[in-house]
C-alpha cells in the first residue's frame, strides 16, 4: 500500500497544477456554494447560474486537456470526482422539492462508489487510470439536462419530472454496467 501511495504522490507532483485540473478543483469548491444557494438562500436563479457555470468549466477543462495535451492521471481521477460530487449535491438539494430524486441519487452514489473501488483495483494491478467513456459522458449529459430542467421549472408537471428522473436513472444503471464490464475486462 505504501508503494502505491508513493507512486501516486510522484505522479501528482508533476501533474497537479494544470489548467484542466484547477478547473476541476474549482468545480469541487462550487459544490457547497450551490448547496447553500439552493437549500438556505432558496435562490433557484443563482443556483442555476452556478450549475451552468460548473458544467461549462467541465466542458472547457476537457477541451483544454485534449487540445493542449494536458491529460493527466490526476485529471482522469479528479474530473469525474468533481462531476459526481456536483451531481450528488444537486440531487440531494432537489430531493427537498422532488422526493423521487432520491432514486437517481442512490443509483449515482452506488454506481460511483463501485466505480471508484474498481478504478482503484485496476490502478493497483495495472498502473493505468482510465478516463471517461461515451456512455459516462452521455449519462452526465442526461443528468445535467434533468437537473437544469428541474431548476428552470421548479413547478414542472409531476409526470414530466418522473419521466426525466426514471430515464436518467435507467441510463446511469446502463452506464454503470458498461463501466463494470470494462473494468473487469481490464483486470483479465
Amino acid at each position: 500500500m505504501k508503494e502505491l501511495f508513493n507512486r501516486i504522490s510522484k505522479k501528482l507532483g508533476n501533474e497537479f497544477l494544470t489548467i484542466p485540473n484547477l478547473l476541476s478543483i474549482l468545480r469541487l469548491l462550487l459544490v457547497p456554494v450551490i448547496v447553500y444557494l439552493y437549500c438556505f438562500v432558496k435562490d433557484n436563479t443563482w443556483t442555476l447560474i452556478l450549475v451552468v457555470f460548473s458544467t461549462l468549466t467541465d466542458v472547457v477543462d476537457g477541451f483544454i486537456a485534449r487540445r493542449y495535451n494536458m491529460i493527466t492521471d490526476f485529471g482522469k481521477f479528479i474530473d469525474p470526482v468533481a462531476d459526481k460530487a456536483t451531481q450528488l449535491a444537486i440531487f440531494a438539494c432537489l430531493i427537498t422539492r422532488f422526493p423521487l430524486m432520491l432514486l437517481p441519487f442512490i443509483v449515482l452514489l452506488v454506481k460511483e462508489l463501485g466505480s471508484l473501488w474498481l478504478r482503484f483495483i485496476v490502478y493497483k494491478r495495472t498502473d493505468r487510470v482510465e478516463g471517461a467513456h461515451w456512455h459516462g459522458k452521455a449519462s452526465t449529459t442526461i443528468v445535467i439536462i434533468v437537473v437544469l430542467s428541474h431548476l428552470m421549472w421548479p413547478d414542472m408537471h409531476h409526470a414530466i419530472s418522473e419521466f426525466l428522473i426514471f430515464f436518467s436513472t435507467i441510463f446511469m444503471v446502463y452506464s454503470g454496467f458498461l463501466y463494470t464490464l470494462e473494468g473487469v475486462n481490464m483486470l483479465k
